[in-house]
């Protein structure tokens, strides 16, 4: 719980955070980077990091993945421009491409489907939190500090989470061999970076290099289908990903993970720059967010065996397309409620469906297929952030480029806007108005993305709940014949 409340905060401190430090570092066009940066690494390597725990113990990998997460918190907080803060979550975001994978895996050993539901929402609550904490002490530090201690405040959560680790948790030896698809890693990692850029190329008019970019996106697809295919142990393994509960589950997941990044990204710029409001309330607002996630899926937990797994999984889900439909009502004269309620709801829904869909995906699967099924689900969580901070950054440019009657806005009119110095610039209407179309077009796309999650999960057959003994902690390491 120490361990994924350190990546939990930074989630919230960071999107809250994120006009001050653009406004200090320049860049504007780099601001959705700051977070595909992070979830690149972070989604590539999550399955290495999965094997690798399997190989080598969970306890190993968990306390290389905290080091390296903390290595990249301290170098961001040193960040001199936005290349540097974007390298330097690339760092943050392979540790806590580790720290995820493990923790649930480390949940999946221990605890059957009756009890996991309970536990992942115990997790979840981390999250709430988290989001409480976060963004308060966010705001305190913004107005009060440097903002390179939201970065630093990581320091001690990650000591205080090793320490558990060392302390606490005693696994078996292990002694096979790897087999790690780095090449399939590699070329992923490279068709994503090439899909980010080929949009955000696309935002920008530069029709060009989004071609370039999007025929080496494509030339990176077949080479890495190639190498799955061939591979021993291929990062991705289409014979698990083509069955039809598994597929339907990870679709929807990868679209609620462009849902939560586009509205953590871009609720708080629409709440600071065109409600005017505070960054402490920017972060309350998207606080409800986390506030609903844990929620919902502490309540399905304890509803699975009553009302059925698919029931939940598929009511559940409904409530994403309606908490989006809420931010299309947002104004420059709305009241911020608006925003903080439809984050509540959307919210509540997707903890209510990640939850219930991960329990599906281990059930339907082996014990020797677990991890590979666990892994893929939270793959497509972060492939599906990945994509939708970049795919919502590219709507935000062409709406900024393309305001409907209005001038486009210049990178200094809208940094000046989010620092609130706009009543110094002339036209500071006609730039919120910008802004607020910008951001309409960018909720929009939300909202219809919401609509397809519904639909994929539509096509998930039911599944019973298989009752199991609980796994005692020496069997961590994996189970042997």
């Amino acid at each position: 719980m120490a361990s994924m409340a350190m990546v939990a905060i930074e989630a919230t401190i960071v999107s809250t955070a994120m006009p001050q430090i653009v406004a200090q570092l320049g860049d504007l066009h780099l601001y959705s980077w700051v977070f595909s940066s992070f979830l690149l690494t972070q989604t590539a390597m999550t399955v290495v990091f999965g094997k690798l725990a399997d190989l080598y113990g969970r306890k190993p990998i968990m306390l290389i993945g905290i080091a390296i997460f903390l290595i990249g918190s301290v170098l961001a907080g040193f960040a001199w421009s936005m290349p540097a803060m974007i390298v330097f979550r690339l760092i943050q975001g392979v540790g806590a491409g580790a720290i995820q994978p493990v923790t649930l895996t480390i949940v999946a050993d221990l605890y059957p489907a009756h009890e996991r539901g309970k536990v992942q929402g115990y997790l979840a609550s981390v999250w709430a939190i988290s989001a409480v904490v976060g963004p308060m002490v966010g705001g305190f530090i913004i107005h009060n500090l440097s903002w390179a201690w939201i970065f630093w405040m990581n320091v001690p959560i990650g000591l205080a989470s090793a320490a558990g680790f060392i302390a606490f948790l005693r696994e078996s030896e292990r002694h096979a061999r790897p087999s790690i698809d780095f090449a399939g890693a590699a070329l992923f990692m490279a068709a994503i970076a090439a899909l980010m850029m080929a949009l955000t190329y696309a935002g920008d008019d530069a029709f060009a290099r989004a071609v370039l970019a999007g025929g080496a996106f494509l030339l990176c697809v077949l080479l890495f289908v190639a190498q799955e295919r061939r591979a021993a142990e291929p990062m991705i393994s289409f014979a698990l990903w083509s069955r039809r509960p598994i597929a339907a589950c990870n679709g929807a997941t990868l679209l609620s993970g462009m849902i939560l990044m586009g509205a953590t990204t871009f609720l708080p710029m629409y709440v600071q720059g065109v409600l005017h409001r505070s960054p402490v309330v920017a972060g309350l607002a998207l606080t409800m967010m986390m506030v609903g996630w844990p929620t919902g899926a502490t309540l399905a937990a304890k509803s699975f065996h009553r009302l059925g797994l698919r029931r939940i999984l598929i009511g559940g889900s409904a409530f994403v397309p309606i908490g989006a439909a809420l931010l299309l009502f947002l104004s420059p004269g709305a009241s911020p409620l608006i925003a903080a309620f439809g984050s509540l709801i959307i919210g509540f829904g997707m903890g209510t469906s990640s939850v219930s869909s991960l329990v599906l995906i281990q059930e339907i699967v082996g014990m020797e297929e677990r991890g590979s099924a666990t892994a893929s689900n939270l793959f497509s969580r972060n492939l599906g952030s990945t994509l939708g901070a970049t795919l919502f950054g590219a709507v935000l440019n062409f709406g900024l480029t393309h305001s409907n009657g209005l001038v486009a806005v210049t990178s200094d009119q809208l940094k000046a806007l989010l620092q609130n110095q706009a009543a110094s610039l002339g036209g500071s209407d006609m730039i919120r108005m910008v802004l607020h179309q910008s951001l309409h077009l960018t909720f929009i796309s939300l909202f219809v993305i919401a609509i397809f999650v519904v639909v994929l999960l539509a096509f998930v057959p039911p599944v019973n709940i298989r009752t199991a003994k609980p796994v005692p902690l020496e069997a961590l390491s994996p189970l042997e014949d």
